[in-house]
């Protein structure tokens, strides 16, 4: 009887499995971790916050590289690399960069009830000297990429984690202003 009653309390205390948001919740979830991910690693340099939105199980297969990282551990280590050369006294002192997600090409599907997988276009910005030598800088667009993420959901933490990062498709940025059609 002890053991019945012992299961039946630890059941009673054990957290509630969330369900997976579904609808308009679902897509405004995956953009706010969107949001939030690529602020971490560009303009915020924030990797501790990063972390808690990876699966640790984490992969990122990138076209220029191969296998970028192969862990959430690696890329958040890495990220606090980069930051920290960022800091005054580091070797690219006061570098900024910056990702900006392209309005419209958003495409959220649901996997089951396990996840969902993200797809969309960004470009890449650096803030970069007017002129060399010069203090005054200016936002510059230097690439863009499409990527396609795997988020599966964890539902003891009601909360989806990236499993898997595919980023693809990086090339120059545009010319700006486009030219004129003649």
């Amino acid at each position: 009887m002890s053991a019945i009653l012992a299961l039946a309390l630890a059941q009673a205390t054990a957290p509630a499995a969330a369900p997976m948001p579904t609808g308009d919740a679902l897509v405004q979830t995956v953009e706010a971790n969107d949001a939030a991910l690529f602020w971490g690693f560009f303009e915020g340099c924030d990797p501790d916050a990063v972390a808690a939105l990876l699966h640790p199980d984490f992969r990122m297969v990138h076209d220029l590289v191969g296998l970028a990282h192969d862990s959430a551990a690696d890329i958040v280590e890495d990220s606090r690399r980069n930051c920290a050369r960022r800091a005054p006294g580091g070797e690219p002192e006061g570098y900024k960069n910056r990702r900006l997600f392209v309005p419209g090409s958003r495409h959220v599907q649901k996997l089951g009830d396990w996840g969902v997988l993200e797809e969309g276009h960004h470009t890449f910005l650096e803030y970069q000297r007017v002129a060399p030598g010069s203090e005054e800088r200016h936002w510059v667009q230097t690439g863009g990429g499409r990527y396609i993420h795997t988020w599966q959901w964890m539902p003891e933490e009601g909360r989806f984690r990236l499993l898997e990062s595919l980023s693809l498709d990086h090339g120059p940025a545009p010319a700006y202003p486009p030219e004129q059609a003649g």
